[in-house]
């Protein structure tokens, strides 16, 4: 008889590579860390393959494992589905979001697209502020849940996505090669912004901050007319920017990590179903690079 692929099994593969480690995913699953490397190991005799290598002092997963982790988000996505569709009663309700409007421009539509096409009777209403600001709108009451950039918060938040920052300009100047070169970055507070500072600074390249802006759209508009350069999540770089690399004199920068601040207990079905939706759908394959 044909070996049967056990679903808590596949769970917990998805959470260590989600979370980025064996110990995070134990807390994730509330089991505890050598109980998550067993299930591993019985996953791995059950398809009688390696999914895990060591990489240095990295696990990595192995060629069959990005292939089952692939397999597993798929067969756990049509197995809740079909949970929902059938044993859950219509979930109706209003779910207040906040999110920063970078991360709304990039990757999160898509996502918001499908939960309103499982969850057709819930409003989704979107505030649109700073991490910071939706960290104290959460505090207050006056939002459900959030995503947030995880530094900027002091809240516990779920990892969801790893996601590229990069320096952008428009395709069609030349202002990234002024001296100094002049930014529009997010208001003082923003870790992007101290990135730029900090890395230019130590490859001592000069620089200005020409434009400030709570908004992404005011960063947009400053790039779009050429007057400067600016730093986002790759996800979001819009249509007629272009990335600068670092032989153009401006420094890798580093990875940001997105968080969900949860719902609160006594939230509702609606608030829960959208935090579940977007843990679910969120979530990158890229977290799995330094397990």
């Amino acid at each position: 008889m044909a070996e049967t692929l056990d679903l808590a099994h596949l769970r917990t593969l998805l959470a260590v590579v989600d979370n980025g480690s064996f110990s995070r995913a134990a807390e994730q699953v509330h089991r505890t860390q050598s109980a998550v490397s067993m299930q591993i190991k019985r996953l791995e005799e059950t398809v009688g393959k390696t999914l895990f290598e060591r990489v240095g002092r990295r696990s990595e997963l192995t060629r069959e494992g990005v292939a089952l982790v692939d397999y597993a988000r798929r067969i756990l996505r049509l197995h809740d589905e079909a949970l929902i569709a059938v044993t859950r009663p219509e979930v109706t309700g209003v779910v207040r979001l906040g999110v920063p409007d970078d991360y709304m421009s990039g990757f999160l539509p898509e996502v918001l697209s499908e939960f309103a096409e499982t969850y057709p009777q819930v409003e989704v209403e979107l505030r649109c502020e700073t991490s910071a600001k939706v960290s104290r709108a959460y505090e207050k009451g006056d939002v459900d849940i959030g995503l947030v950039t995880i530094a900027m918060v002091p809240q516990q938040c779920r990892l969801v996505r790893r996601e590229p920052v990069v320096w952008a300009t428009s395709r069609r100047h030349l202002v990234h090669e002024r001296d100094p070169v002049p930014l529009a970055v997010f208001e003082p507070g923003c870790i992007f912004r101290q990135w730029a500072r900090d890395l230019l600074d130590e490859a001592g390249r000069a620089y200005r901050i020409a434009y400030s802006s709570e908004s992404m759209a005011g960063l947009v508009t400053a790039v779009e007319a050429g007057l400067a350069v600016t730093i986002l999540p790759r996800s979001g770089l819009p249509h007629g920017f272009r990335e600068l690399a670092p032989e153009e004199g401006f420094p890798a920068l580093p990875f940001v990590d997105i968080g969900l601040i949860p719902p609160r207990a006594d939230a509702g079905g609606a608030v829960h179903a959208l935090a579940d939706h977007i843990a679910d759908q969120v979530t990158q394959a890229g977290l799995s690079q330094d397990l």
